[in-house]
């Protein structure tokens, strides 16, 4: 294993605080209020070593593209709201396989993103 460095251990602390999945744009944004000397490439080999230690996985949203989430959350969704544009993570799992896969079909995963607006933003509507 790779030695802790202060830009992986800002990273980690960053993505533990999130609340929710995170682009590499937001890592690194929220990534250099810790260490300011934080760049793009660092973020990358970062997120690669700890994507395949198991401690953060990438989930692809169809509209924002890779976004980055710890692991240890275990199985759930995902809400983006069109208008703030952040993605909030929902709890648990809603879809029951058994009654929407045919017969024959053998899922090995999902993600299901729901979209609408956050409770800030339909306050605002």
């Amino acid at each position: 294993m790779k030695r802790q460095t202060v830009q992986r251990t800002a990273i980690e602390q960053v993505m533990r605080h999130s609340g929710g999945p995170m682009s590499i744009e937001d890592i690194l944004i929220y990534g250099r209020k810790i260490v300011p000397s934080l760049n793009q490439a660092t973020v990358y080999r970062n997120l690669k070593f700890l994507i395949d230690a198991g401690r953060i996985r990438q989930i692809i949203h169809p509209m924002l593209g890779a976004l980055y989430e710890e692991t240890e959350k275990g199985h759930h969704h995902h809400f983006h709201c069109h208008q703030c544009n952040r993605v909030f993570e929902l709890p648990g799992c809603v879809l029951k396989q058994d009654s929407v896969v045919p017969k024959g079909f053998i899922v090995e995963s999902h993600d299901i993103f729901l979209y609408g607006l956050c409770p800030c933003c339909a306050q605002e509507v």
